[in-house]
């Protein structure tokens, strides 16, 4: 996290190409400026934090840092070569210090696609792999997607994100989920055949 952190604000402070800004949709302008919803927007760092502190192997454990090294990559190759920005609504941010800290220390830029989106949707997909697969009862599968679900809409009520921005959070989160429950898979098929079938002492 913070190798990625400090990738991100030097993308963020120092663009390299035109930057564009995302505009609002009907839907955006629709949701209301909602500052209690800052708390599910930081309580991303402690979801994203279930899924390895869940894991007991190693290789799961490899498994997982690569697609999220590869979801971080991703991002910030697309913020470095089309940096982006929302256009800040008319609010005195300094009435709700909580959100005018996040905005002090997160300016509204490398908006698309949301890495906050991105980040919440792809351990979304690998806690619900892992839930289903030790058996844990379904209220806490459906509390992992509603967690998730609340993290993404807060994204725009608090004003940090636009609809646009979610919908490219999710593709990219999506997508990168979907190779690593598929890698995930094959690397476990291998695993349990390897120990079926031992290679005999010797090599014979």
């Amino acid at each position: 996290m913070t190798v990625f952190f400090v990738a991100y604000f030097a993308v963020l402070s120092h663009p390299r190409f035109p930057v564009t800004v995302v505009p609002e949709l009907a839907l955006d302008r629709a949701i209301p400026f909602s500052p209690g919803w800052v708390l599910p927007y930081f309580s991303l760092w402690v979801y994203v934090s279930l899924y390895p502190s869940l894991l007991t192997e190693r290789r799961e454990l490899v498994h997982y840092a690569v697609a999220a090294i590869g979801l971080s990559i991703a991002g910030l190759a697309i913020f470095f070569f089309w940096p982006t920005v929302i256009a800040q609504p008319a609010i005195d941010w300094t009435q709700y210090p909580s959100v005018a800290f996040l905005k002090t220390v997160d300016a509204a830029g490398n908006v698309c696609p949301s890495l906050h989106v991105a980040f919440a949707a792809f351990t979304a997909c690998a806690l619900q792999r892992l839930l289903i697969e030790t058996g844990v009862a379904r209220a806490c599968r459906w509390l992992s997607l509603l967690w998730a679900c609340a993290i993404i809409y807060s994204t725009l009520a608090i004003k940090q994100h636009v609809t646009l921005d979610v919908a490219a959070g999710l593709a990219l989160g999506l997508g990168v989920g979907a190779v690593h429950s598929r890698s995930l898979r094959r690397s476990t098929s291998k695993f349990v055949q390897d120990r079926r079938c031992p290679q005999p002492v010797g090599g014979r």
